[in-house]
């Protein structure tokens, strides 16, 4: 290709960007003007398919800046993808194929959804595991079936965000040699140079986590090239600092941060287009040889699915397609979930353990592990080995990045992923679970140590407001059983749930509860676990509350209170059944009384009182910090009392008087 060809393609890219950022009075055109060149090397270079976006041998492109998604539809468009000129017109409009960020499920082509800094570069070290576990599971020595490269584009925000180092330290730790960072190292960001907060040296940064790094001109074609062609033989990650220039011929305002976050204006852009020989009047104007040498994909593309599929019928080995194929379509029926009925007590952290490992036996694409956390979330897969060949991931600690790079694994295709730590520190993760969330990705959090029976460790390590924040968030399940047996059925629901799904867990052993669950199941999130003919209370109950709200309701049935007792295992669920079911579970001639070892404010929306917490935790066993704070059969028994407005009259049940 020319020079002059290319830098056509490369200004037809800026234009689109400028014309779409400039028509909607809103977004980044800075970015992808500077990444444009980069942009036109990389198209031929890039293994996809337009007319099938989810092949899943495609190479893999992650934009982490996500503000620089001008870019991302014009390239989409540009390739023929179902991104049309008018979706580029509508850019940032309500209910356009083009929005703010790039959204995953929304806009066909966009492989993950980004735009919070620094989330992107771990997506793209979670395709590049994903590629790595799948590529060992069904690649012969003489037959690759999986065998692709991970792209992503990052900028100085993206670096400077603490997930980023997080997620290349363990990319380096894999050597992970199919992972191409491009850095669009512009030296600029909202506040003008980078040097007001950013003195690093990025280079050496890399080199010392044992990644290759290239330097080059990122507006120079040939430089571009022989990156791209030098990261087909890597044997480890690469990183490619191209220096750019940001809003690359936008005039006067080339190189500005004036161009990161803010339309052009008119005279600018015309005047651009008018240097480079293009018709200052036209708006998203792309030359008919410029769309003719991009639309290539679309051929190249369909040639090398079809490659493909012939190299999977020629496959010398049968077992490697059996291998893509369990991979591929996980048989859930194969489950041979643990039988608890006659386990007197257990923490639901330990029952989960070895649900968790039922599961890996029957999905071969079932993974995950903790945050250098495994022995206390109980999450390793017994003599499953370590990934990358086996299944135990050993993420560090690295929680921020843990989630991002799991979000990835989800959307991969052939890998169903759990990442594990303490629910404290779910608060290191809520940026990427907000992402899972947004965009229903099926990934699994366990998160063990769930309340002040955490003890000891005190307040630091309990988990107080956190059950609350993430019952907040749409499209978010979080469970917290009750037992070991409440655990398996919070399981084979949210493995049919097309969204994230939290588990939380109990550091403490759990009786193992027998319920009736006549009135309502698991499924639905909430059910019935005692009614009592004539009742005018209700307590609601999860995890290890349920028992001592359970024993509470036997004594004020002694004093001729009839309370019913419901089992919350996954408020979200319940919150969306119809009014019927509510009725069902919560007699509307009740007084309601929620329990749990938490804020709880969330219950108030069926409760008339909430026993939860108001304050932080304490250090001391647990038992000691469960009577401190009022989550004992007593003092549930005097809050249902003072709740019906009844006297709270003394009871024995067994040589027990509460």
């Amino acid at each position: 290709m020319s020079r002059e060809f290319h830098k056509k393609m490369a200004n037809t890219i800026r234009f689109l960007a400028a014309d779409m950022v400039q028509k909607a009075n809103s977004g980044h055109p800075g970015a992808p003007m500077g990444l444009a060149d980069i942009a036109v090397v990389l198209s031929r270079h890039l293994k996809h398919n337009p007319k099938n976006p989810s092949w899943i041998n495609r190479d893999r492109l992650v934009f982490s800046g996500g503000h620089a998604s001008s870019l991302v539809y014009s390239l989409l468009h540009l390739w023929g993808y179902d991104v049309s000129l008018e979706d580029l017109k509508e850019f940032r409009q309500l209910d356009s194929k083009t929005p703010g960020h790039p959204e995953y499920g929304h806009t066909p082509g966009v492989e993950i959804t980004t735009g919070p800094l620094g989330q992107g570069v771990a997506n793209a070290v979670g395709f590049a595991m994903a590629k790595e576990y799948t590529a060992n599971k069904v690649n012969s020595e003489t037959c690759k079936f999986i065998d692709h490269k991970v792209y992503c584009f990052c900028g100085d925000g993206d670096l400077q965000e603490g997930i980023s180092y997080e997620a290349c330290s363990l990319a380096g730790r894999l050597k992970l040699k199919d992972l191409v960072l491009i850095y669009d190292s512009n030296h600029i960001t909202i506040e003008g140079d980078t040097s007001v907060a950013w003195s690093e040296d990025v280079e050496a940064r890399f080199k010392a986590q044992d990644w290759n790094v290239l330097k080059i001109n990122g507006h120079c074609p040939d430089e571009i090239e022989e990156a791209l062609n030098s990261v087909k033989s890597a044997t480890k990650p690469t990183i490619i600092i191209a220096n750019t220039i940001i809003g690359r011929g936008a005039m006067e305002l080339e190189g500005s941060h004036e161009t990161h976050g803010a339309p052009l204006g008119e005279k600018i852009i015309e005047e651009a287009k008018e240097k480079e020989g293009f018709d200052s009047k036209k708006k998203f104007y792309i030359p008919e040889d410029v769309l003719a040498e991009f639309r290539v994909a679309i051929e190249k593309g369909d040639e090398e699915e079809r490659a493909w599929k012939h190299l999977l019928k020629q496959a010398p080995l049968p077992e490697q397609n059996e291998a893509l194929n369990a991979l591929l379509n996980p048989d859930f029926n194969k489950i041979e979930w643990p039988d608890f009925s006659d386990t007197a007590e257990m923490a639901t952290r330990d029952s989960n353990g070895k649900i968790l490992n039922a599961i890996s036996k029957a999905l071969p694409g079932f993974i995950g592990g903790s945050a250098d956390l495994a022995p206390s979330n109980k999450t390793e897969l017994k003599d499953m080995g370590d990934f990358p060949k086996g299944k135990n991931i050993h993420f560090g600690i690295r929680e921020h990045a843990m989630a991002a790079i799991t979000n990835a694994m989800a959307l991969y295709g052939t890998i169903i992923p759990f990442n594990a730590t303490f629910f404290v520190f779910s608060d290191y993760m809520k940026g990427a679970t907000r992402v899972a969330a947004l965009t229903k990705i099926k990934n699994y959090f366990v998160w063990t140590h769930d309340s002040i029976g955490v003890g000891e460790d005190g307040p630091t390590h309990e988990p107080i407001e956190q059950l609350s924040q993430f019952r907040a968030m749409p499209n978010f399940y979080v469970w917290r059983p009750a037992d070991a047996t409440e655990n398996i059925e919070a399981w084979k629901t949210a493995l049919k749930i097309d969204a994230p799904n939290a588990f939380v867990l109990s550091r403490q052993k759990l009786k193992t509860l027998k319920p009736t669950r006549d009135f309502g199941d698991v499924s639905r999130g909430a059910y019935m676990v005692k009614k009592r003919e004539g009742a005018t209370l209700t307590i609601m109950a999860s995890g290890s509350e349920l028992m001592p709200s359970l024993n509470a309701a036997c004594y004020l049935d002694k004093m001729g209170v009839k309370a019913n007792v419901v089992s919350v295992p996954c408020f979200d669920l319940f919150d969306e059944q119809d009014k019927e079911y509510k009725t069902q579970v919560i007699n509307p001639d009740t007084k309601v009384l929620a329990v749990e070892a938490a804020r709880g404010l969330e219950y108030y929306k069926y409760a008339d009182d909430v026993l939860g917490m108001e304050s932080f935790g304490a250090s001391a066993p647990a038992n000691l910090l469960f009577e401190k704070f009022g989550f004992t059969i007593g003092n549930i028994k005097a809050r249902a009392c003072e709740l019906l407005g009844v006297e709270n009259k003394p009871v024995e049940i067994n040589g027990a008087e509460y």
